[in-house]
């Protein structure tokens, strides 16, 4: 008997192939019994604004009302990924791509931003390896924050010459997020950020081929472009645009991504999937967050804009997912930092909701205090 052309034979296997499981879609009743709480609060009604919403989106995540809280500290987590660009070589960013592997060593010894402002918040740090360069890791032998070494490839190809990467190379990366999502699930929520010098360009071009708009209009300066600069990367994004035919998030990733933002789109996945709030960075998160939409449509219910980054591609991409942010602080390190802020934000949420009385029980002492 004559096997199958392996082309063939793996699109059978993809055929008779289980279907993924899907992200279910979040209980407004749980969200109306949430709205319903804060309306007894003694407070004045509406006047605790975005910790209302927040509180209410945290529980429409979780599917129940009031949410059973984990147990000790820390009670939420920010998964950060890292990975370098090929298309640093173009000239698209104002640092060396050795710079990456700085930043996860400085996060690694405790010394980060993000590490000041998840310590501040009692967030816990998980970071991830998905595509640095092999050659400069001097990472510290007793790390504060270990990094778990999920390597997919040393780094992405020059996207504005070919592909970033193979399909199956985004599909591994892609699942490097759903199983860290995996590892994370039992927090209360998540957050995600990243680290990788050049990303910017690839998130740009992601945006782009997913809202259908010029280069013009999305792409940013990152670390700090020259106008000659800026203008060089809006035309690597333009010619890089033009190998894109389809919508599908692998081909997508695959020819204008980035290993770590594969990942952080499969970890925006996988968190949906268990139920779990995902609080963004900035922008290069919401690039991920649009791929992981086109994934899974129901995502986008699950998701937490922490904060307006200072990227101009960052409005765009928030209004494509329909999300507001939370804060406007002119931030643009990443690294997880705004994801550390948000989920702040979230612990104070639910502090105001299990803490403070409700007007009924206000009113109740104030009259057993009274003159008979």
């Amino acid at each position: 008997m004559t096997e199958a052309p392996p082309d063939a034979r793996r699109a059978e296997l993809a055929l008779n192939a289980p279907s993924p499981p899907r992200v279910p879609e979040v209980s407004r009743l749980a969200g109306d019994m949430c709205r319903a709480h804060w309306a007894t609060l003694a407070a004045p009604k509406g006047s605790l604004g975005v910790l209302e919403r927040l509180a209410t989106r945290f529980a429409e995540a979780r599917g129940t009302f009031p949410v059973p809280l984990r147990q000790g500290t820390p009670t939420t987590c920010i998964a950060v990924f890292a990975a370098d660009h090929g298309v640093v070589a173009e000239g698209v960013s104002s640092y060396p791509s050795s710079v990456t592997a700085a930043v996860v060593a400085t996060i690694a010894r405790g010394r980060a931003t993000v590490n000041a402002l998840a310590r501040a918040a009692g967030v816990e740090l998980r970071v991830f390896d998905v595509g640095l360069h092999d050659g400069h890791d001097p990472f510290p032998d007793d790390p504060e924050v270990r990094i778990a070494r999920r390597r997919v490839r040393a780094g992405t190809n020059n996207l504005r010459r070919e592909a970033a990467m193979s399909a199956a190379e985004a599909e591994a990366a892609v699942a490097v997020g759903m199983h860290a999502a995996t590892e994370l699930d039992g927090f209360d929520a998540l957050g995600v950020g990243e680290v990788g010098i050049g990303n910017t360009t690839s998130a740009a071009a992601l945006v782009c081929a997913l809202t259908d708009l010029d280069p013009r209009d999305v792409v940013g300066r990152g670390a700090g472009l020259s106008d000659e600069g800026l203008a060089r990367k809006i035309e690597v994004v333009r010619e890089a645009l033009r190998r894109v035919v389809s919508r599908d998030p692998i081909h997508l990733l695959g020819e204008v991504g980035g290993l770590e933002l594969a990942a952080m789109a499969g970890f925006i996945v996988g968190a949906a999937r268990a139920r779990r709030l995902v609080v963004l960075d900035g922008f290069l998160a919401s690039a991920s967050a649009l791929v992981a939409r086109e994934m899974d449509p129901n995502v986008g219910s699950y998701l937490v804009a922490s904060h307006h980054s200072t990227e101009k591609g960052a409005e765009v991409a928030l209004r494509a997912l329909g999300l507001e942010a939370l804060m406007t602080l002119g931030l643009g390190v990443g690294e997880g930092t705004g994801a550390a802020l948000g989920l702040s934000l979230l612990r104070s949420a639910l502090a105001v909701e299990r803490e403070v009385a409700t007007l009924t029980t206000v009113l109740s002492m104030e009259d057993s205090h009274g003159e008979p």
